[in-house]
């Protein structure tokens, strides 16, 4: 579930929270397939006694530049999350990996349905240089969007959801876009006019600082659902306008907002504020 603000957030928490500069003491793997590459035994072995310079983002992924000139890179999927622990607390149940770190702290990963990934890699453009643009890149430019929209055939909620398109948007934020641009989900890329093209790109940039200001989005109160590093549950439930809130009137018109599935994805519109494509 995690999408680019909920990524950040748990970026933001972690340089909070004193990582950048900590000394890597000693690795755990609880749950073998957590470790993407390299096997789990080398992993323990080369990020032991590494210093973490950085915490970054990119696209959905945790970006950890270590003092060798490897890269750490995180992607919690659907479930996964970190916390800050003591180092003589018992690991939780969902425990797959933990990082003991200098000062007697170690940073779990907890992951109940274990899709999460964790890679130590040489080159990270290995697995980043397959991700588009970040939403709000200076180089991401309105014409540089409609460009891109235009020499794509595909409905746009799937496109908006594949990360080699644009990076970091998922289920949730992609439908508060389309329905902050007014545009149908099953709308084709290659329709879109300029001005349809800049209401999308500037509503894609909103839904996402807006769910960066409220710390992200918690949808309920299980263990897979998102909290922050610090344990916070995210504010941006309540900004929704259109997910998971079918039945209840849109906020712009008062029509019933509606439930369809678009690419196989669960999907919220307004439908007399997202009207159906006429053609395309």
């Amino acid at each position: 579930m995690p999408e680019l603000p909920e990524v950040e957030v748990v970026a933001r928490d972690l340089r909070a929270g004193g990582v950048v500069g900590a000394l890597i003491r000693g690795v755990r793997v609880l749950w073998p397939r957590t470790v993407a590459t390299p096997s789990p035994e080398r992993f323990c072995q080369e990020l032991t006694g590494r210093r973490i310079r950085e915490v970054g983002r990119r696209g959905k992924f945790l970006v950890l530049p270590l003092d060798d000139g490897r890269t750490l890179l995180v992607h919690l999927r659907m479930t996964g999350h970190l916390v800050l622990v003591g180092a003589g607390s018992t690991p939780h149940r969902h425990e797959r990996l933990r990082l003991e770190l200098e000062g007697r702290r170690h940073l779990a990963f907890l992951d109940q349905r274990k899709f999460g990934r964790w890679y130590l890699l040489d080159d990270p453009h290995i697995l980043l240089g397959r991700l588009g643009p970040e939403p709000f890149s200076s180089e991401l430019t309105p014409e540089r969007f409609a460009r891109r929209l235009r020499a794509r055939r595909r409905q746009l909620k799937p496109l908006l959801l594949d990360q080699r398109f644009l990076a970091g948007l998922g289920n949730i934020y992609a439908d508060e876009a389309l329905w902050e641009a007014q545009l149908h989900p099953c709308r084709r890329a290659h329709t879109l006019d300029d001005e349809e093209a800049d209401r999308l790109l500037a509503a894609i940039r909103r839904v996402l600082e807006r769910g960066i200001h409220n710390a992200g989005t918690t949808l309920g109160r299980g263990e897979a659902n998102f909290y922050s590093v610090s344990g916070r549950r995210g504010r941006n439930r309540d900004a929704l306008r259109v997910f998971r809130r079918t039945g209840e009137p849109c906020p712009r018109c008062d029509t019933p907002v509606e439930r369809l599935v678009v690419g196989g994805r669960g999907t919220h519109i307004c439908p007399r504020c997202q009207p159906w494509p006429r053609s395309g």
